[in-house]
Formats: C-alpha cells, structure tokens, sequence
C-alpha cells in the first residue's frame, strides 16, 4: 500500500495504490491523518483508482477521513473507485454517506 498526495487551492488529494486490507490499515489511517493535519485542507478527494483490493478496513478508513474533515468543517469526496472498491462502498453504504465521483 502506498499513498500519494497533493494539496492545491486547500484540495487535499490523496491517491492510495495497491491494496487496503487489515494488514496495512494501520499505517494508512496515520498516514492519511498526518496529511490532513499538515495540509488544514478544505476538501480532501480520496482518489482510488490504483486501489486493487480494499475490505472493511478501507471504510474504516474512509470514515475516518470523513471524521477529520468534518472537524475541520471540511468536505470529503471519493472518485477513481474500481468496481470491488465500489462493491464494498456500496455493500457498506458509504456511497450514500460520502459522494462517489465517476470517471
């Protein structure tokens, strides 16, 4: 799992690669933290197109990304979802919590 990132016009951009499973949540929540804590962003995009896998730790994740922005009265958004990322958003809900942006 790696994330990537940048931050133009108080948009926080974070593209995550690879898998995101229970093995690697961990260090993707602190990384993911670290990133809007530094940056103060207004809106934050979770771009998954280079996510593979994802399970439940992924909406962990994404929860507490929503979390975070909501505190810095922020906005969260979600684009580039392959379709078993988008199958577990949806089994989850989340995509009628947190909008999904398609391509």
């Amino acid at each position: 799992m790696k994330i990537t990132g940048s931050c133009r016009e108080g948009v926080l951009t974070l593209r995550f690669h690879g898998e995101l499973d229970h093995h690697v949540s961990r260090e993707a929540m602190e990384a993911l933290s670290e990133r809007i804590d530094a940056f103060l962003p207004g809106s934050c995009v979770l771009d998954l197109r280079d996510l593979s896998f994802m399970d439940s730790s992924g909406i962990a994740l994404i929860l507490r990304a929503e979390k975070k922005m909501r505190e810095l009265d922020g906005s969260l958004r979600i684009s580039g979802v392959g379709e078993q990322p988008l199958r577990v958003l949806r089994a989850a809900g989340t995509d009628k919590r947190i909008p999904i942006e398609s391509e």
